[in-house]
């Protein structure tokens, strides 16, 4: 356990010699390899439904990297999203929506769940359609990449820069209207903002697109054509949670905070002082031991007789 507090290989092994149990480099390694493979659960052809419970309603799954013998595999990771545990650990062979679709589909089955949370990419909206579940996208992307967008933006529009908005109909007054209340719309995330929203977009279909221009840049209407249709159509899955309720009475917050902290504590964190894995199966290992471990925090704390025979 020394190794998943954080202390490298050659560390533990000279924590150990010093108090009286020496061991080599290597042995440690090995020894947290075994443990690793012994974790229960954690992959997706063995997911475990957390003790007390007959299964979970809200499936989190978000994606991301760590380098092994010089190259970037894509690490999946699925987790209760109303308790925040830790429900497998995958190296999936890429983040495209095919691969993605399988991978939500197997664990879903398995864990009982009815809706996905994930960030706002287009392959988790594909695998959560293709799926058939319901999706919550996190209202933190969101708010945060329309501010950011909504920021950039107002300045061009202000002076309609390239007269793009005028050839379409729209006032830079009405743009810049449309542009806070836009931000304010994604703030409040009120349901029946939906309409509003059509609205909003509708003023600006007939922007015309880059294609039409025989241009290679999209002109300040057409790309705020593109982002009311784009909020307009996202509005169902960014507002779910105000509605949601599980089985049981399970609520959630809207965001994916849960995969994003597993990913950070259970698999980040542990290789943020490496060089990278030399094994794919010893990120598998690593990442699943520390989050077994870390699972049973809210308890009585890891049995370490689990995975250590």
């Amino acid at each position: 356990m020394l190794y998943v507090l954080g202390l490298s290989y050659g560390a533990v092994a000279l924590v150990l010699d010093a108090l009286g149990h020496p061991l080599s480099k290597s042995a440690v390694y090995y020894a947290v390899q075994a443990a690793g493979e012994r974790v229960p659960g954690l992959r997706r052809d063995a997911v475990r439904v957390p003790v007390g419970q007959v299964l979970v309603a809200a499936l989190g799954a978000d994606l991301t990297s760590v380098k092994c013998a010089g190259q970037w595999l894509t690490v999946g990771v699925g987790v209760d999203a109303v308790h925040g545990l830790a429900l497998t650990i995958d190296i999936l062979d890429n983040g495209e929506a095919s691969t993605l679709t399988a991978w939500i589909r197997e664990l879903a089955a398995v864990a009982g769940a009815t809706v996905l949370v994930t960030d706002d990419a287009d392959g988790f909206k594909t695998a959560a359609d293709e799926t058939g579940l319901d999706q919550q996208v996190c209202i933190a992307h969101v708010v945060r990449n329309t501010d950011a967008l909504v920021e950039r933006l107002l300045p061009a529009v202000a002076g309609d820069a390239d007269g793009s908005l005028a050839a379409s109909g729209v006032t830079a007054d009405q743009a810049t209207a449309d542009l806070v209340r836009l931000g304010q719309l994604v703030r409040a995330r009120d349901p029946a903002a939906r309409t509003e929203l059509r609205t909003m977009h509708l003023r600006y279909r007939g922007a015309a697109s880059p294609r039409q221009l025989g241009t290679a840049t999209a002109s300040l209407a057409y790309r705020l054509r593109l982002l009311t249709l784009d909020r307009w159509n996202l509005w169902g899955r960014l507002v779910r949670y105000r509605a949601w309720e599980g089985p049981d009475g399970e609520v959630l917050d809207g965001t994916n905070n849960a995969c994003e902290r597993v990913i950070g504590w259970w698999v980040k964190e542990r290789y943020r002082p490496m060089r990278g894995y030399k094994r794919t199966q010893s990120v598998r290992n690593v990442s699943r031991l520390i989050a077994w471990a870390g699972n049973q925090l809210a308890g009585p704390g890891a049995d370490l007789a689990v995975v250590i025979p």
